[in-house]
């Protein structure tokens, strides 16, 4: 693969995955939306399903990282590491992009949600603004980007660790079954595997499991002309990126001590 098509790959399949990520996320927050409350299924199955259009789109082009912990787990037990850089600015690139097309897609809805007087009271009122990342802080930044649920350094930052090892332990042990990656059920898999860690370990963090995927659209997410959109919790940005790193990197490890 060149650098040229890692890049581009990158670039469309991280783009993707991010507006369809988000996506479900506005779908099922945002007022005057018509899936509004579907709930944590809704937002799992969405997650999943938007990683494997995502990689299936990719997958020709870059193999379909779509994910710095993912590069970085495959880069530890390859010894690759050249191309590195060229993964990070196209998923960077991408979940921008497709953060700023979610954006595009629910516009009328943000604006909704963020400009209603009764909405913006309700919320208010339900506790839903977060007083301790902005006094004016209101609930879409959870469309972008996540948030801890409880705010402990310690357990948010294993949270991510541990979602992330088990995602790129899985997708490095994929390619031990043969076949597997040639017949492409190895992204439908991957997909399946993210459902899971949504489900079962999503609670805590809002499992983000990708520096790229959280990073990328809190930076949209502080640009965007949004009303009364609140602070992008930058304090505890740096959690999904860490945390994610740490796993992808302790992934490659364990993959390299019990199955190289």
């Amino acid at each position: 693969m060149s650098s040229s098509d890692i890049f581009i790959g990158e670039t469309i399949g991280t783009a993707v995955l991010i507006l369809l990520g988000a996506g479900v996320v506005a779908a099922v927050i945002l007022k005057r939306s018509k899936a509004l409350n579907a709930g944590w299924l809704a937002i799992t199955f969405g997650w999943g399903f938007a990683v494997l259009t995502g990689a299936y789109i990719s997958a020709p082009l870059s193999g379909a990282h779509l994910n710095p912990a993912v590069t970085v787990g495959i880069a530890i037990t390859s010894g690759e590491w050249g191309d590195v850089p060229v993964y990070f600015a196209g998923q960077m690139l991408g979940a921008m992009i497709g953060a700023t097309l979610a954006w595009l897609a629910y516009y009328g809805q943000f604006h909704a949600h963020l400009t209603d007087p009764e909405i913006v009271a309700k919320e208010d009122e339900e506790g839903l603004v977060d007083k301790s990342v902005s006094p004016t802080a209101g609930p879409v930044l959870g469309v972008f980007s996540t948030g801890p649920e409880i705010r402990n350094v310690a357990q948010n930052l294993a949270t991510e660790i541990i979602g992330t090892a088990v995602l790129v332990l899985a997708i490095l042990t994929l390619g031990l079954t043969k076949g597997l990656g040639v017949s492409g059920t190895g992204v439908l898999i991957v997909a399946l595997v993210v459902v899971g860690i949504g489900l079962s370990l999503g609670g805590p963090t809002g499992y983000a499991i990708n520096p790229a995927r959280d990073l990328g659209p809190r930076i949209v997410h502080a640009l965007l002309p949004l009303p009364n959109k609140g602070g992008s919790d930058w304090s505890y940005a740096w959690i999904p990126v860490a945390g994610p790193l740490i796993g992808g990197a302790l992934a490659g490890g364990l993959y390299e001590l019990a199955f190289a």
